[in-house]
């Protein structure tokens, strides 16, 4: 490096020695202490030994009067700025230092709650694991997208939901609005995103109301995101909301206020992934070891991941564990992206280990069709089954964007209630993402959206929570383009032809998924007898007429609905009980 006389260096050099004079208690101008006297000396050798080694060249020295004393200004602001790396590297030696420790520490509980059981990390020990009961009549569940990478989302253009991958990335208009609204990727990395995460507006305990309001029965934070930024009060990473931005414990006041509700609690982990997400921020500030613990280690693109970043994983998740005592937890895509079978198992083992050491029960849903054959919760980005299956799923979908982004379109409160009983009556669950602002309030079109949705579930829940499969998932002429992830944007709307079933009890309701005019008729089953109690009564307006057709199919005659502005108009439940019926030989 090459320094020259110029305000520039002046102002530096002035800055690098204040802080040095703050450093050893120094004080006025004209009041040097004996501290601040030894740090300029020892500046000023620093900067001349650097320059006997060739590691800094110089312009034309100068010399100039700081701290009372006359030095080579040259030599002086490379001394202090190599004292100041030295320190600041020290220091980040000493975050990453106490971090290991912390890390063996987590990992020495991981070992001990594996070795007491009852699981062992196979996938043979693991298939024996029963998911709750309690998820499979939850139904419907809410998280939230919500960190420093919102502060780069809302006003950002296409490509922010991954801010922190795609502001490193030189072929993404986020790089380029990066730059232009906060600085150069080497000068305000992501690193840099995080102090302006201050969550000013957030209240835990209005967020739960709201949950509770929109009828979800459990509901939790997005824990940590690929951005490896833990919203908990962590010992194993410093790079957590207690100790920068916020400096609150996001996680653990969602746990009090959620709980409070009466829901489940659940935390979703994304941090899988990081070890890919931040490849692209090797160029930049993600190449100096002080974040590696937030970027991950410098690796390739593509390479494996380091033994210690899935240490690091699997603690940071046993740390929440431990410390919040969900009820239900959710990992993204790194189990087949990133993390390796080892892992995968040893996590599982923990999870349900801990789980039955502590008298609790709990479900771990993930992406992995692999895996699934064996244990967890299979869940579906953005998508959903086609079919009826067996076995209870998770759809995972959001309001609008992940990320609250100010430009991104939102869902309907009649889309959603369609999606919600569609996946119900395929034996699955919905958790819908709502992304609130940087500021932490919801934006008012997601909670219009939850509202919404809580009135319609106030008049028909009862043919959603609780509630099982019937021997058909429904009738109509929408079908699903796909199956599995990412298909929903291929769905078509749904009609008032489309009828989906479930079952409680003895009752069996029928979801018409839209407004009928005139009569209901469903043709997916017939009716073989009707006891003297049967009734069709259609849910927040009571009894009404039916009979039987020549075809022996049920024919329903609610009253006008087109013209009645109700609570349940996004779709109407008719709850049908004292009949017998059969499927017809080829059931939809």
């Amino acid at each position: 490096m090459t320094i020259t006389k110029s305000k520039k260096t002046a102002t530096k050099t002035l800055t690098l020695t204040r802080i040095f004079q703050s450093w050893v208690g120094g004080g006025g101008r004209n009041q040097r202490t004996a501290g601040f006297q030894t740090c300029c000396i020892a500046a000023f050798q620093i900067g001349r030994a650097l320059k006997r080694l060739g590691v800094c060249g110089f312009g034309n020295p100068r010399y100039s009067r700081l701290g009372g004393l006359r030095y080579g200004c040259a030599y002086e602001i490379s001394g202090l700025t190599a004292l100041v790396s030295l320190l600041a590297s020290l220091a980040g030696v000493q975050n990453l230092q106490a971090n290991d420790a912390q890390l063996a520490k987590e990992l020495t509980t991981i070992d001990e709650t594996m070795a007491k059981g009852p699981f062992k990390p196979t996938w043979e020990s693991l298939k024996t694991h029963q998911d709750p009961e309690w998820f499979r009549d939850a139904k419907f569940g809410i998280y939230t997208h919500w960190g420093p990478v919102t502060v780069g989302a809302e006003d950002g253009p296409a490509g922010v939901q991954w801010y922190g991958h795609s502001m490193y990335d030189t072929n993404s208009p986020t790089f380029r609005y990066h730059q232009k609204k906060y600085g150069e990727q080497n000068q305000v990395g992501y690193k840099d995103m995080i102090p302006k995460f201050t969550a000013e507006k957030f209240n835990a305990g209005e967020w739960a109301d709201l949950f509770a309001r929109a009828g979800a029965k459990f509901a939790g934070p997005v824990a940590v995101h690929h951005d490896n930024f833990a919203l908990w009060d962590s010992q194993v990473t410093r790079w957590n909301s207690k100790e920068m931005g916020p400096h609150r414990d996001i996680t653990g006041e969602l746990e009090k206020a959620i709980r409070a509700q009466g829901m489940k609690f659940i935390t979703t982990f994304h941090h899988g992934f990081a070890w890919r997400y931040y490849e692209p921020a090797f160029r930049f500030d993600g190449a100096d070891p002080q974040n590696a613990d937030l970027y991950t280690e410098v690796h390739a693109k593509g390479a494996p991941p380091s033994r210690h970043f899935q240490d690091t994983w699997l603690a940071m998740v046993d740390e929440v564990l431990n410390k919040y005592q969900p009820d239900l937890i959710w990992f993204d895509f790194e189990f087949f992206a990133v993390i390796t079978p080892e892992y995968e198992q040893k996590l599982f083992a923990t999870t349900y280990d801990w789980a039955a050491q502590n008298g609790r029960t709990i479900g771990v849903c993930h992406k992995s069709a692999d895996i699934h054959k064996t244990t967890g919760i299979l869940d579906f980005e953005r998508g959903r089954e086609d079919r009826l299956v067996p076995y209870p799923w998770l759809t995972d979908t959001a309001t609008g964007p992940w990320f609250y982004q100010k430009s991104d379109k939102f869902k309907t409160v009649s889309e959603l209630v369609g999606i919600l009983v569609d996946i119900v009556s395929k034996n699955g669950c919905l958790l819908l993402d709502v992304g609130p602002k940087a500021d932490g309030s919801i934006p008012d079109e997601d909670r219009r959206i939850l509202l919404g949705m809580g009135d319609w579930l106030k008049v028909n829940g009862e043919a959603i929570y609780g509630t099982r499969p019937w021997r058909t998932y429904g009738e109509g002429p929408t079908h699903q383009a796909k199956s599995g992830g990412f298909s929903e944007n291929a769905d078509k709307p749904f009609t008032a032809q489309d009828i989906r079933f479930t079952s409680k009890g003895d009752a069996l309701y029928a979801t018409v998924l839209g407004v009928p005019s005139g009569e209901v008729t469903i043709h997916a089953f017939q009716i073989d007898a009707a006891n003297p109690q049967a009734r069709v009564e259609l849910l927040g307006q009571g009894a009404i007429p039916y009979r039987v057709n020549d075809q022996k199919q049920l024919v329903l005659t609610p009253p006008d609905l087109t013209s009645a502005k109700l609570a349940g108009d996004h779709a109407f439940v008719f709850k049908l009980t004292g009949f017998s019926t059969s499927l017809p030989a080829k059931a939809p």
